[in-house]
């Protein structure tokens, strides 16, 4: 099977409101599309040479663009951008939160069918263009709408503060140590986007103490165990990755970049208690998010002890808690140790999202499993910058939609291997 390699790409800042600019998702493309191209010194002329030969395309992933900025039809955007992008094949993917990585598999998938020797995929969404209420509400549409979040208020700080309840009921745990640990992942994640210049809140306070000061004012709770400290952000933003044929690399001359090893994509029931239920002798609460990622390993002939980073969806502390297990580092139900030894903090045996993760770097929803895909390549081609982790060869992401109904998993590393 011929390799899928990444040749760069380029995130936006997600500490901007698009809206408060008075800027809207053509300037949004236009600026993540150039600037990935410019990361990757391919130029217009190059892009109309691969489409007079029906060699690239374009696939971008989006959850919501029909609510937030009352668009559909996402696929031609582009053409918008620039004539270049007149006739290339273009379209949209959505599976909720993990609609990048819905849109990078697609990409994968064209390139390794040899339709294609360039992929450019675009993750985007712009969600400050309403208030906090209404944003909760149109993320409700990827949980089970009718069933789980009509006329609830910020259905998903429920349904993953629920993951949180069944974790401590599931494994007999201590509530108050299952809560240090949300307060810790937090900080962390909070921590490390201070050192990420695209990061949302590389700005903003938080440590472990404000993390578990939860149920005051500056940290109000907002879904059974959860408060604020744990929830990921509303963010506007973009993030490009292109990926290449290995016929392509070589017959370009392209050296030392990354290639896709592994890829695992798992559903679970969509209803969160039927989770629940149907994991209930299972040892993993959450068994196909675990299958998603013991299917990476398996294709990349890899297992945890090959990964040197992990970029995970930290849409809650209690995702993030349940992939410490997922990922391998521990066995499920004592993820603890990992946290309360150091273990997935930055300097760690194996650190998780030093990118800040949606918590700290943001999450603009079809942008987040391409942001990820891009920290992969950073870390593993030592471009990351001041949240660069040493020495790294395989790094793996996981991107969840939804409760956790959706799983990707992705292992990005170097032609050797440790």
């Amino acid at each position: 099977m011929k390799k899928v390699y990444i040749l760069g790409g380029a995130q936006t800042d997600f500490e901007r409101n698009w809206t408060k600019e008075g800027k809207g998702v053509i300037a949004l493309l236009k600026e993540v599309v150039f600037s990935a191209l410019n990361n990757t010194n391919i130029s217009l002329e190059e892009i109309k040479n691969l489409n007079k030969k029906n060699k690239i395309a374009i696939f971008i992933g989006n959850f919501c663009a029909e609510y937030y900025i009352q668009q559909g039809h996402l696929g031609p955007l582009l053409t918008e951008v620039s004539d270049v992008f007149y006739g290339i094949p273009s379209a949209r993917y959505e599976a909720a939160c993990a609609s990048g990585s819905v849109a990078i598999d697609a990409a994968m998938t064209k390139i390794k069918a040899g339709d294609y020797d360039i992929a450019l995929v675009i993750g985007w969404e712009l969600m400050k263009t309403v208030d906090s209420k209404i944003c909760g509400d149109y993320l409700g549409r990827a949980a089970f709408y009718e069933k789980e979040a009509k006329g609830i208020e910020f259905p998903f700080p429920k349904l993953f503060g629920k993951l949180a309840d069944e974790y401590v009921k599931k494994y007999k745990l201590d509530e108050n140590r299952y809560k240090r640990n949300l307060a810790k992942i937090s900080s962390i994640n909070y921590e490390n986007a201070k050192r990420n210049p695209n990061a949302q809140t590389r700005k903003w306070f938080m440590n472990e103490k404000q993390a578990n000061s939860r149920g005051e004012a500056t940290n109000e709770e907002i879904g059974n165990m959860l408060s604020i400290s744990d929830c990921s952000q509303v963010t506007d933003g973009a993030a490009a990755v292109i990926l290449a044929s290995e016929d392509y690399v070589n017959a370009n001359n392209i050296k030392d970049k990354p290639y896709i090893k592994g890829y695992g994509h798992r559903v679970a029931p969509y209803l969160f208690d039927k989770k629940i239920q149907e994991s209930k002798n299972d040892e993993y609460i959450l068994p196909w998010t675990r299958q998603a990622i013991v299917d990476a390993y398996n294709r990349a002939e890899l297992t945890v002890d090959d990964i040197d980073v992990f970029e995970t969806h930290d849409c809650f502390t209690s995702s993030e808690y349940a992939a410490i297990s997922c990922f391998g580092i521990t066995d499920p139900g004592k993820e603890y140790e990992a946290i309360e030894n150091g273990d997935i903090s930055f300097n760690g045996k194996k650190p998780i999202n030093p990118s800040g993760g949606l918590i700290g770097c943001g999450h603009p929803v079809g942008a987040s499993g391409v942001r990820m895909m891009l920290d992969l390549y950073k870390q593993v081609t030592n471009t990351a910058g001041e949240y660069q982790v040493k020495n790294v060869i395989n790094a793996m992401m996981l991107n969840i939609g939804g409760s956790a109904t959706t799983n990707y998993s992705y292992i990005v590393g170097k032609e050797s291997i440790k």
